[in-house]
């Protein structure tokens, strides 16, 4: 049998090369990928290398066919993979999808990659090859355990919390979180000075029983504002009412006959002495 070079040599080989040079079908994929600028042709190529991944892919499954042929099916596997990622590149770079971002991941579920060997997959057949299956049994190396004193290097003033208040965050933090709570305590106070019966006033602010008294002019006014604050509220109306039969005499009529009678009594006792 022939070899290769005098077969390519015969009239017929020259002839069909001939051929295809003039009608152009012979379109062979250029070796760098930033040699071509048409996106069509790039998505051509691109299909073109998926095709004989994965029929090389398949071939590989085979492990009847050796170990130097398994090993070289997969350097190729390698190869077109890189090849591949180069074209989508490309494509993006001229303006088409993004296939290494958005597109399927192909061929990442069958292939293995070693740990510590990122980047080169092993295949099929090739992943129980003499020396790869050790390498993926084996775990990877532990880190390695730091000393007592490289531990403490890192220890500092920080490390302790003794700087937390320089930055200037925690402290505004501090004093909101104080503002609510104050204002929760206060709430909390005012709802339970409600309950207990406390005075009301309009502004909503409770007061606890004065210890000392007010004037009149001041008792006529909180009189006043009592009297508006039941005409204000409807359930004031549905309330019984007292009626009374007899004249009942007011505060200020009260306060007025003390008021005489206390008089009254500083005349009998020192206007006495005076006579006497």
């Amino acid at each position: 049998m022939a070899r290769n070079a005098e077969k390519a040599m015969t009239t017929l080989a020259r002839w069909r090369a001939a051929k295809e040079i003039e009608s152009g079908e012979k379109d062979r994929r250029p070796y760098l990928a930033s040699e071509c600028s048409d996106l069509s042709k790039c998505e051509k190529y691109r299909l073109e290398i998926i095709r004989e991944i994965s029929k090389k892919v398949a071939q590989i499954q085979n492990a009847g066919l050796g170990e130097f042929r398994i090993r070289d099916l997969n350097d190729e596997i390698n190869k077109l993979l890189r090849e591949k990622r180069h074209w989508e590149n490309q494509i993006s770079a001229l303006g088409g999808p993004h296939y290494r971002r958005y597109g399927p991941k192909m061929f990442d579920a069958e292939g293995r990659e070693v740990p510590g060997n990122r980047g080169y997959k092993y295949f099929g057949a090739a992943k129980d090859l003499p020396g790869v299956r050790e390498l993926f049994e084996q775990e990877p190396p532990p880190p390695p355990r730091k000393t007592r004193a490289e531990l403490m290097k890192d220890i500092d003033a920080e490390y302790y919390g003794y700087r937390d208040d320089d930055d200037g965050i925690l402290i505004p933090l501090e004093e909101r979180v104080e503002y609510d709570a104050i204002r929760a305590s206060i709430q909390e106070w005012k709802d339970k000075m409600a309950t207990d019966g406390k005075i009301v006033f309009d502004d909503g602010e409770i007061e606890e029983d004065d210890i000392y008294p007010l004037s009149i002019p001041a008792r006529e006014a909180a009189e006043e504002r009592k009297e508006r604050q039941k005409e204000n509220n409807p359930m004031e109306l549905l309330a019984p009412k007292f009626t009374a039969h007899v004249p009942v005499p007011s505060q200020k009529d009260v306060e007025e006959a003390l008021l005489r009678k206390r008089k009254q009594e500083l005349l009998e006792k020192y206007g006495g002495d005076l006579d006497e």
